[in-house]
């Protein structure tokens, strides 16, 4: 009963500061550690209680100080001091001790303080100015149910004028109001309606660890209250795995959307592709260090200044391949798909023998760092851009291929190539610019790459057999099957991952892709016209 007694004084005591108005009567903060210094647990008691009452901004440091065997006093002097590390700082300025006092003992706390000292610490944080700190104390309190800090969270609900964080301290006292013996039925019930509405899972570990003395109804209205929570949270997961989808999915159609022009231009394998992807993340690496070193305040630029950088150098390495290699290889499809291999290999031992064979560190910009949450989804900041810059891309370049004379060009090649040389297209311009347009656009998807994976020589491996795989099951050449075609395999992927394993699901893809390709052999979208070359 004493230490209940003590703990309910030094809560009151921490809230009085916040609920009443500051009075020239009010405790100074070098009163309010005096008992410290005394040396006796009752002293200490009232000390604790002193500084949460005192209104000091200092108080939260001064008793995690104490509760943390840090705090200490000078019997010689009688003041307080905290150890941090080889300094001793004044309690109450927090300034180094000038000079540092001789000799400190220890202000010993047993049980009963402790309790004392968890309750006090608990109600500045409730009404800390800090709205973190305040949402984070309410997570806490919900996860441990202390029943000390009930009129902490009543007076910092009258007090909260922010919804989320008012709605974090109900859920906290209706979380403790149900593990309160002495707690009305009437008071129980509704605690249930509240902890319903929060719908996660923590919730339903709270309702399905009740107290054996819970009473029938109350237990009763909490079966009911965890099976829909289930349900909503069935709801939810549902549409996460469809966002999960989504993200996977722009991210295929970004490493695939070059090489669907470039295999539906030229009818090219080409197996540096993933190279190509490869190069566009180094590009990111190589600017970020070159601001970091030279102009650190322009990091959340960076990948401003590398889009066009990756383009340009991966277009660039795409029409040097083209020239020197592809162009004397076309209509033979498997020359082109070995020496595409073998380019592929030497742009790796490339890398390999510039930067090193090791993972290289690739910083999100804090505009793509964190996440938000809608409702029981968590969407994260860098694949939300991912997805909005991969449908930009693709945009982009359906602008390209429908409004200027090189995708009018384009288009007419991938159709017929024949009649296009007939009517006066230069067929081998339009077969380098094409590789150029699809090798920097795989620099592009390298940029994107390096915010959510590892940039490594091997980067591009990853996705260059998901890539041919999305623009087979689309239709060659065709951008929209090529869309289509990576977010059905993306939410395809994701579905499937949580019953049958990230690798089984890949190879379950793969088999219906087979499957499909027997009865579709051009794809889901066809081009109309390339019969004519059969």
């Amino acid at each position: 009963m004493t230490f209940m007694c003590g703990r309910l004084v030094a809560c009151v005591l921490a809230l009085a500061f916040f609920l009443a108005a500051p009075s020239a009567t009010s405790q100074t903060l070098d009163d309010a550690l005096a008992p410290f210094a005394e040396g006796s647990f009752n002293k200490t008691e009232e000390g604790i209680a002193a500084v949460a009452a005192s209104g000091s901004p200092r108080a939260v440091a001064i008793l995690e100080a104490l509760q943390g065997g840090r705090l200490f006093f000078d019997p010689a002097t009688k003041k307080v001091f905290i150890r941090q590390g080889d300094t001793v700082l004044d309690a109450a300025t927090g300034t180094a001790a000038d000079p540092a006092p001789a000799s400190l003992n220890e202000v010993r706390v047993i049980n009963r303080l402790r309790r004392a000292l968890d309750a006090a610490l608990g109600g500045l944080r409730l009404m800390a100015p800090d709205p973190r700190q305040r949402l984070a104390s309410a997570q806490a309190v919900f996860r441990s149910r202390d029943a000390g800090a009930l009129e902490a969270l009543d007076a910092a609900i009258a007090k909260e004028a922010q919804q989320r964080i008012k709605r974090a301290f109900e859920e906290a006292r209706a979380a403790v109001i149900l593990y309160k013996d002495d707690a009305s039925e009437k008071e129980k019930l509704a605690a249930i309606d509240t902890i319903r509405a929060r719908g996660d899972q923590d919730s339903i570990a709270l309702l399905v660890g009740l107290p054996a003395n819970t009473p029938a109804e109350v237990k009763i209205k909490a079966q009911d209250a965890i099976s829909a929570i289930q349900n909503q949270l069935a709801f939810w997961e549902v549409l996460q795995n469809a966002w999960y989808g989504l993200s996977l999915g722009s991210v295929l159609l970004l490493a695939a959307i070059g090489l669907a022009i470039t295999f539906g231009v030229m009818g090219v394998i080409n197996m540096a592709h993933g190279e190509m992807v490869m190069i566009g993340a180094y590009v990111t690496f190589v600017v970020q260090e070159l601001i970091r070193a030279h102009n650190p305040a322009l990091f959340d630029y960076s990948l401003a200044i590398a889009i066009p950088m990756a383009f340009l150098l991966a277009g660039a390495i795409g029409i040097l391949i083209e020239r020197t290699v592809i162009q004397w290889l076309y209509g033979r499809a498997l020359d082109t798909l070995l020496a595409t291999w073998g380019i592929s290999l030497i742009l790796q031992q490339a890398v390999r023998t510039i930067f090193g064979p090791t993972n290289r560190e690739v910083g999100n910009p804090s505009w793509m760092s964190g996440a938000f949450e809608v409702g029981q989804i968590t969407i994260t900041y860098n694949r939300m851009w991912i997805v909005i810059f991969t449908l930009a891309v693709f945009f982009g370049l359906l602008a390209i291929l429908r409004f200027t004379r090189i995708g009018l060009e384009m288009r007419a090649v991938t159709q017929n190539r024949r009649m296009a040389a007939q009517m006066g297209i230069k067929t081998a311009n339009v077969d380098m610019l094409t590789f150029g347009l699809g090798s920097g656009i795989a620099g592009l998807a390298g940029v994107a790459l390096s915010q959510i994976d590892n940039v490594s020589p091997n980067l591009g491996q990853s996705y260059i057999i998901d890539s041919f795989m999305v623009v087979v099951f689309g239709g060659v050449g065709n951008l929209w099957g090529t869309l289509v075609g990576a977010f059905s395999l993306g939410i395809a992927n994701k579905f499937l991952e949580p019953y049958a394993g990230a690798v089984v699901a890949k190879i379950a893809i793969l088999v219906l892709i087979i499957l499909f390709i027997q009865k579709r052999p051009r794809g889901l979208f066809a081009l109309k016209g390339r019969a004519v070359e059969a």
